[in-house]
């Protein structure tokens, strides 16, 4: 119980801090949201995309899952809760930016890895993380002499690559990239070192984007 006793005290101060001030955020927020970016994240609760960018709220549009993964578009009439989000996103809400937000010791890419292995981590997950298959085949045939923190970060850096090639398969994606319209970024996050990674298309491969602290 002490731990949600500290969740209700955070949200207290959440409180205080946005509706008993004199605040008017969600005055504005009442009737409409006007984020200008999407952020698809990971669950891991070492990851909050509010915290790490310090978006107040109505400034970032958030999908979270096991390991920041986009699926193919796929109009079988099932139940695809990440891409409603991104098509309410683009469509809607008409946002100018989709990050896909990497990191480091990711349980979802450990995951698998552990399933390339032939190892199991349970029916869902492991379904679920089959959606960067191709990034983990890549890694372990062109890596495959590596040690497995090597092997690692590059099957998290490679799935990020595959979650933004599957962002371009939804036509409306596409459309307003190709029109200028909406920019797609991958970002890799590495809190062993507090440093920041994006992908940059013209070297292929993820730079520096935020350094370590002095």
């Amino acid at each position: 119980m002490s731990d949600i006793a500290k969740f209700i005290f955070g949200f207290k101060r959440f409180q205080k801090d946005y509706f008993c001030a004199d605040s008017t955020v969600f005055q504005n927020l009442r009737e409409e949201q006007k984020p200008r970016a999407l952020l698809i994240g990971c669950s891991d609760s070492r990851v909050d995309p509010a915290l790490l960018t310090g978006c107040a709220p109505g400034e970032l549009f958030v999908v979270r899952n096991v390991a920041n993964l986009v699926p193919p578009c796929e109009d079988d009439g099932g139940h695809h809760g990440v891409s409603a989000a991104v098509e309410f996103a683009v469509r809607s809400l008409e946002v100018e930016h989709i990050i896909v937000l990497g990191h480091c010791n990711c349980g979802g890419i450990k995951a698998l890895l552990r399933v390339g292995g032939g190892g199991r981590s349970g029916a869902f997950i492991d379904a679920w993380v089959d959606i960067a298959a191709k990034a983990r085949d890549q890694v372990l045939e062109e890596l495959s002499t590596r040690d497995a923190n090597v092997q690692q970060r590059a099957c998290e850096q490679a799935a990020i690559l595959i979650s933004l090639e599957n962002l371009l398969s939804f036509p409306w994606v596409r459309e307003r990239v190709e029109a200028g319209k909406l920019y797609l970024h991958g970002w890799y996050f590495d809190f062993e070192s507090g440093e920041l990674f994006s992908y940059l298309p013209e070297t292929k491969a993820f730079e520096l984007l935020v350094p370590r602290c002095p």
